[in-house]
Order: structure tokens, then sequence, then C-alpha cells
């Protein structure tokens, strides 16, 4: 069978078992697992948190079924197991989160268990490999994984925010992967792009809805930080290697906004609060779905900018970071001064 139907079943499939799975999931959860409005949380009503759960059995059961049907690569299974062992970890950790609300699980257990996942990649060779030295290679890692692990538990604050992100930063790796030779970035990132694509019309829904809960946020956080430093991006250019910061921007934006705002209050940055850029729009007027087309139009063409730089000279690149680093600067100061009383 030609590798690009392999890519679509394996999209298909993981979109499939999302699907069948969600709503016997909100079965499942009508007594527990539910979210209660209060603080920063407007919705209407208890919602189910299960839906991580949905997108982890989309992910595995495709996976497992390529796996039985197709032979990877030599080292292909090795690599993927570092994933799923750590995103196990991961989904676990959320998972028990969502059982504690809304005291939820302390601070410094997070942070232990993120870096016990991400040192489970390392010990199976997923790792930034741009810095020859284990020394600079392995803490860059873990800052890495650990920071977008909780960017995008972060984004987690509107309906379809942290799974659209989630969507447009995987078609990114997928576009960027599918050309090279790491097959496990390539089956991974589509099976996460199926569930997602499942997920994301119940997030919405009045009836159906359902939430990921911090089980998956924080999955999908880990899951795309490690396939973004899976694969390669330095076959046409020198520059490439730094392309999962386009990839990855909207995220990456959003944490460091929410922290500087909330140290120039006076906050602590770990501490919930309104200082999101979407809340800030919504504030201003702007209805969700807008929020969420000008937050995935943004990470399409940081896509775009991701892609040109894995292809482009040195004077091109330069001339896109200076681009994306003087409109985060205007973006930046702009939301400052919006008002984030709601």
């Amino acid at each position: 069978m030609p590798t690009f139907v392999l890519y679509l079943l394996c999209a298909g499939i993981s979109f499939a078992l999302t699907s069948v799975a969600l709503p016997v999931l909100r079965k499942l959860a009508a007594n527990a697992f539910l979210d209660a409005p209060g603080g920063l949380k407007k919705h209407a009503g208890k919602v189910p948190v299960l839906g991580g759960c949905g997108i982890l059995a989309g992910i595995v059961g495709s996976l497992v079924f390529i796996r039985l049907t197709t032979s990877f690569p030599s080292g292909t299974l090795h690599t993927l197991r570092g994933v799923m062992i750590g995103g196990g970890l991961i989904f676990l950790m959320g998972l028990a989160d969502d059982l504690k609300k809304p005291k939820g699980v302390s601070v410094p257990v997070k942070l232990f268990i993120q870096a016990a996942a991400t040192a489970a990649l390392i010990y199976y060779g997923v790792a930034i490999h741009a810095f020859t030295s284990p020394w600079i290679s392995y803490p860059l890692t873990f800052l890495w994984v650990v920071g977008l692990t909780n960017a995008f538990n972060l984004l987690d604050i509107m309906d379809g925010l942290c799974v659209s992100q989630a969507v447009v930063c995987t078609l990114g790796l997928a576009v960027i992967a599918l050309p090279s030779e790491y097959v496990y970035v390539n089956f991974a990132a589509l099976a996460l792009l199926g569930a997602c694509l499942a997920f994301w019309p119940y997030n919405h829904a009045k009836k159906r809805k359902i939430f990921l809960g911090d089980s998956g946020s924080n999955l999908l956080g880990f899951l795309i930080a490690a396939l973004s430093i899976g694969t390669g991006y330095c076959e046409k250019s020198d520059w490439g290697f730094l392309a999962p910061l386009f990839i990855l921007a909207v995220p990456l934006f959003d944490t460091a906004f929410v922290t500087l705002a909330r140290l120039l209050k006076g906050k602590n940055p770990l501490k919930g609060s309104n200082d999101h850029a979407a809340l800030r729009l919504k504030k201003l007027g702007w209805k969700t779905g807008s929020i969420l087309f000008a937050f995935a139009l943004t990470g399409l063409t940081a896509n775009v900018f991701a892609f040109t730089l894995t292809h482009c000279c040195v004077q091109i690149a330069a001339s896109l970071f200076m681009a994306a680093g003087a409109f985060g600067a205007l973006i930046t100061l702009w939301l400052l001064h919006l008002k984030t009383d709601l």
C-alpha cells in the first residue's frame, strides 16, 4: 500500500476512534469528571472533561493498527515508545488533576512528572540535537517540552482555542516532516491531527459539549513538543532547526505574554488570571469565532515562515525573524493596553 495512503488511513482511523469514544466518555462522566463554572470559567453548567481520553484512544488505536499492518523502519518503534511512555505519564498527571478539582495536583508534583516524561523522551533518543553537547541539549529539551506542555494547558481557556492550535501546529509538523525519513513523526502527527479534528466539534457543541480537561491539553502540548524535536529540518537550510519556533509560535507567544502581563502587575505568573491574549480580545468585544480565526491565521502564517526557514539562506532567515519579532512586539504593546477586568 502506498505510504501516502497509509498516512491518510492513520489520520482517518484516529478520527473514527475518537469520534466513537467521545459520546461513550460523555455518558461515563455523567456524574464525575465534571468541570463546574466559576472564576475564569464562564460556561453554563457542569461539562465532562474526558476529551483527552478520547484523543488518546484515537491516537493509540491508530498507531497500533498501523504497527500491525506495516513494517516500520529499524529504530522507529524504539523512538515512538519514548513518546508514548512520556505521553502516558502526562495524561495520567492531567487525569489526576481533573479528578482533584478544584484544588488539583500541586505545581511541584506536576513539574516533577513533566520532567520524568521528558527524561523518558531523552532516554529513547528524542531530544534537541542542534547542539552536540548533552549539557546544552538536554536542559534545552527539558525547557522546551515542559514549557510547551504547560503552554497548551494555558491555551485551554476558550472553546476550541487549544485544539485549533493543536491542529495548526500538527499540520505544520506534518507538512515539514512528511518528506523526511522520520516515519514515526509522520504517523504520530497524523494520528494526533485526526483525533483533534474529531474532538473539535464536541468542544463547541451545546448539548454534547465535552472539554479536553487537563489530561487532554497537557497531552496535546507534550506530544506536539516531542514530535517537533523528533524530525529533521536542516536538509536544505542550516537554519531549519529553528523552524519549531515558528510552528509553535502562537502557544509560545501566549505563554510569554501571560507571564509578562502577570509580572508587570506583580502577580504570580503560575497563578491563573484573565491576562490571556484571547480573553483580552473577548473583553474588547471580539466573538469567539473571530478570536479562533485570528489565532489560527497567525499560526498558519507562522507555519509558512517555518517552511520557508527550512529552505532559505541566512539573509531570508534573518528577515523572517525580524518581521516576526516586530509583529510580536507590536501585538504585545497593543494587548497590554487592553483592560482585563471581566
